[in-house]
């Protein structure tokens, strides 16, 4: 509609207060999650001798990307909701509808700015956090005491090929030495044969362990094991060092390629944690695009005016937004447990949620 005089003028104003209000809002909660989480740390921080710049540039120029991440979604919708329901209380909105601006074209700089934000954490979700969380890690383990972010299994028993195990425990990443290393093969379930080293060790540029003495087992014709004693363990199998890592942790470190290579692998080799890996992949795709669906939402219940103001436009709305956020959640673990197709179980939420926002855009401009 080009013949609409002001057409672009309103674009540029919806749009522009679109991304203010939405930034100002990220800006204002980071700086009060920021402080909140420097006061929790602090005596760590001087306990530790942590350097200044270590603790802004490694700990939280990287905390701030992943925050943006988890609750851009939320704010979007706040900040849609606020906006629009102060556009709907001076009744601006009245106004551009009934200078021949239809509903649906309304919604295009609202699109815009969701596209945009959209396009930003996907960034963020598929580059950028994963290398910040390796950063964060590092930190952590050096400077705060109390870390809970445990990247390696203390006991760590991974499928390298089928029939085939490896058992790993004490694995240490800085000397990438483990204190027990055990290979295990089964033949119908039943153990075959099996080779136990203490003080192993893994070369990340050959990708071959090795031990000073190791043990084999094999099963004999009366079902009884025979064993013998060996030296100098060298042996190359489908275990990477980085396997180790308890594996809802470790894939959060990997950027997407990283992430889509260490699923094929975990495929050949039928691994339990393909669940945990698709989940993380399916997720990092579907959180950024929950920002159009929300966006539609705020617009289509925060345009006309409501008994009880923006008050009740934004308590609406943030009831909606974390009703998506738990039900995102519980269709994760349901989808980790193998109860549901990993695929399904993450992008439900945002199917339920699209069909809701249908359903309040057809009510809308009516």
């Amino acid at each position: 509609m080009p013949s609409i005089p002001g057409y672009r003028t309103l674009d540029r104003y919806i749009l522009g207060k679109f991304l203010r209000t939405y930034i100002f809002g990220l800006m204002m909660i980071i700086i009060i999650v920021v402080v909140f989480d420097y006061v929790e740390k602090v005596d760590d921080f001087t306990e530790l001798k942590a350097p200044w710049s270590a603790v802004v540039n490694d700990y939280y120029l990287n905390f701030i990307p992943y925050f943006i991440n988890q609750f851009s979604s939320l704010f979007t919708f706040i900040a849609v909701i606020f906006f629009t329901s102060k556009l709907a209380m001076q009744t601006e909105i009245v106004a551009i509808l009934s200078g021949g601006v239809s509903f649906r074209r309304l919604m295009w700089p609202y699109f815009l700015g969701a596209l945009l934000i959209t396009i930003a954490n996907m960034s963020l979700s598929l580059w950028v956090i994963p290398q910040a969380q390796r950063g964060i890690i590092q930190f952590e383990s050096q400077y705060i005491k109390s870390s809970q972010r445990v990247l390696y299994d203390e006991n760590a028993y991974r499928q390298i090929e089928p029939g085939t195990y490896a058992y790993v425990r004490g694995y240490s990443p800085r000397g990438e030495v483990v204190s027990f290393f055990a290979l295990e093969k089964y033949e119908d379930s039943e153990l075959v044969s099996k080779l136990e080293a203490s003080g192993a060790s893994f070369d990340e540029e050959s990708g071959r362990w090795t031990a000073p003495r190791y043990v084999t087992y094999n099963r004999t014709e009366d079902n009884l094991y025979d064993f013998e004693l060996h030296r100098n363990l060298d042996t190359l199998i489908n275990l990477d060092a980085r396997e180790l890592g308890e594996t809802k942790s470790l894939v959060k470190t990997m950027t997407i390629s990283e992430l889509n290579e260490y699923l094929e692998q975990q495929r050949a080799k039928s691994s339990d944690d393909v669940y945990i890996i698709e989940v993380e992949r399916h997720a990092r795709y579907s959180y950024p695009v929950a920002t159009f669906i929300l966006t539609i939402i705020g617009v289509s219940l925060s345009s006309r005016k409501m008994r009880g103001g923006m008050g009740m436009h934004i308590g609406l709305g943030i009831a909606l937004c974390f009703s998506y956020i738990m039900l995102g959640r519980v269709f994760e673990q349901i989808a980790i447990s193998g109860s549901m197709i990993p695929s399904l179980g993450v992008w439900l939420p945002n199917i339920v949620f699209a069909l809701i926002a249908a359903f309040v855009y057809i009510k809308a401009p009516k």
